[in-house]
């Protein structure tokens, strides 16, 4: 086990059995070009991560995970994770208002 990096913004095990580390670099990457609405959702998307309400599989890379838990009514907070054995690492994380099509692994 690696020592923590002075970078680590969180981690967060998923149910899938993989850890999904975050740096603060990377989340500031996250809201500042990919997703600003993300902004101040960092509790949102650990907590999207360890307890999602459904977790589907890319249609596009089998080793990619899409997180899903209600934010409010027809809206959904979305982490994308991407797990090479034990370990993760967030893609990105966004709001939407629809789950994506691709294999629903979880729960079964």
């Amino acid at each position: 086990m690696k020592p923590p990096s002075k970078d680590l913004l969180f981690e967060a095990e998923t149910p899938l059995g993989f850890r999904v580390c975050v740096t603060k670099s990377y989340w500031d990457f996250i809201v500042r070009v990919k997703h600003p609405v993300m902004a101040g959702h960092e509790k949102d998307v650990r907590n999207t991560l360890e307890h999602p309400e459904e977790i589907r599989r890319s249609k596009a890379d089998p080793s990619v995970y899409l997180f899903y838990k209600t934010q409010r009514k027809g809206r959904w907070v979305c982490a994308v994770s991407k797990a090479v054995k034990e370990e993760g690492f967030l893609i990105t994380a966004y709001p939407t208002d629809t789950i994506k099509t691709g294999e629903k692994i979880w729960p079964r």
